[in-house]
């Protein structure tokens, strides 16, 4: 139950609510520290760029530095040495990090660069030759030899030094678990299995156990992750595994059923729309995990798929997506769209727009095509005009924010749960199972309430908007 107050004296005071991203681009003004190094451990500045992915790179890093007794600067002053883990899967993300690595080196002058940019090392030292080091991503014996080179550890490593689930740079009460690396599929407008490789996924016993220390640690939301999660198991030929003594089987749904047994939501995303899929509906049926779904359709029209070297089955999709709405009614589907791919005609745009129409979806994302370095669609004829591009963005969006508002205002009036994010003195955000943090919307619950980041409250549906609702709490 959530107990309101007239005064933001009379609530408890917040509790912080980090950025997804540490103390990134803030030092950006910090001038270059040429003091002696202060006393005490090796300070180490850090910054993330990237996908949740990449987050949890960055979390496996620094619960590495901090168990090895380094200490986390949130700025770069100060800071014996910066590692700056990087994004490159569009051109945009690439000149953002080579930006970062280019501030961390102006701001301090002694770097480490490591992530999916890591990849491309020539380009990143024809750009700054300066850097100490590169490596590629999910490396992480190669940044720590590099931070070891640079900036010696005080001494061996003593785990009790982090907390049981590691350096964390999500909000306390989420956390996304990456369940696999790398991807087995060739789509050709991407370029990640040249810099992360090859499906290989972790142990599902490691998984589960890293999943109940998050939860102990006060996790209430666990976001499970991966390149394709539902290849989850396949390298692995879905061998048995054990947690607590209980033999299990190495796939997607013993992986989701056995997750949903901890107390805390389970979203699954970038789960690709198979067959096997169908299993995870009645898990969402039966409140086991969220009745969620994040999926990368990607297209509509059958050729735009092919050249895509995606499944060209859009009206399967639509099939399924059908039968899954009707098993679990309460399914909220999230999907991203590219937009301009080399070669789109005007009537296969017209046939994704008629495809979005169709499928209804809750949350969409869509994306104009942007040439990566390395893809091979670059090499597709036909390329679509910048201009087209951006007109066929907007009435892509347009479309689909009808449809979202449509589908939130239907929910005017109902009772839901929601997770609180912030807490602010003139309301409160949260998020109910149809939203995942920083990419859907949020549930706002204006007034001055005593309520703390990671509770559970229930409201009622009070307004909408095209991707936020309104709500008030449930005062029982």
């Amino acid at each position: 139950m959530a107990t309101r107050s007239d005064s933001p004296a009379g609530r408890r005071a917040p509790t912080p609510c980090p950025a997804h991203c540490p103390p990134s681009r803030s030092p950006a003004l910090a001038t270059p520290d040429r003091t002696p190094a202060p006393a005490g451990p090796p300070r180490i500045g850090f910054v993330s760029l990237g996908c949740p992915k990449a987050t949890v790179d960055s979390e496996h890093i620094l619960t590495r530095l901090r168990a090895e007794g380094y200490a986390i600067t949130p700025s770069y002053d100060g800071a014996q040495l910066v590692i700056v883990n990087t994004c490159g899967f569009i051109d945009a993300a690439v000149e953002e990090s080579l930006e970062a690595i280019g501030e961390a080196l102006a701001a301090n002058g002694r770097v480490v660069v490591t992530g999916c940019l890591g990849a491309r090392a020539d380009l990143i030292r024809a750009a700054h030759p300066r850097v100490l080091a590169v490596t590629g991503p999910h490396d992480l014996d190669a940044v720590m030899a590099a931070v070891h080179r640079e900036l010696p550890a005080p001494h061996d490593p003593f785990l009790d030094l982090v907390p049981p689930q590691g350096v964390r740079l999500t909000p306390r009460h989420y956390a996304y678990l990456k369940v696999s690396e790398g991807c087995n599929h060739r789509c050709t407008f991407c370029i990640i299995p040249s810099l992360r490789g090859d499906l290989v996924s972790r142990p599902l016993g490691d998984i589960l156990t890293e999943a109940e220390r998050l939860v102990e640690a006060g996790v209430r939301e666990i976001l499970v992750i991966a390149q394709d999660t539902s290849a989850y198991g396949l390298d692995l030929r879905y061998r048995p595994d054990f947690w607590k003594g209980r033999p299990l089987t190495s796939d997607l749904v013993t992986l989701a059923r056995t997750l949903g047994e901890l107390p805390a939501w389970v979203r699954m995303h970038y789960v690709y729309p198979y067959p096997h899929v169908d299993a995870l509906i009645p898990l969402m049926a039966e409140g086991v995990i969220l009745p969620y779904l994040d999926m990368p359709l990607q297209h509509g029209a059958e050729r735009v798929l092919k050249a895509m070297h995606r499944p060209a089955a859009a009206e399967r999709v639509l099939e399924r997506l059908e039968r899954w709405r009707s098993a679990c009614p309460e399914l909220i589907l999230r999907s991203t769209f590219i937009v301009g791919f080399p070669g789109e005609t005007a009537a296969e745009f017209e046939c994704l727009l008629d495809f979005i129409r169709a499928a209804r979806l809750d949350r969409v994302g869509c994306f104009p095509y942007s040439p990566v370095a390395g893809a091979a669609a670059n090499e597709l004829p036909d390329p679509v005009p910048e201009e087209v591009k951006q007109e066929r963005l907007a009435r892509f969006m347009e479309i689909q924010a009808q449809i979202s508002r449509d589908k939130l205002a239907q929910r005017i009036g109902q009772r839901l749960t929601v997770l609180v994010d912030e807490v602010d003195d003139d309301e409160v955000i949260a998020r109910s199972v149809g939203d995942a943090p920083e990419i859907d919307g949020v549930v706002v619950i204006p007034g001055a309430w005593e309520l703390d980041p990671g509770d559970f409250i229930e409201v009622v549906v009070t307004d909408s908007g095209d991707h936020d609702l309104w709500a008030e709490p449930v005062e029982d």
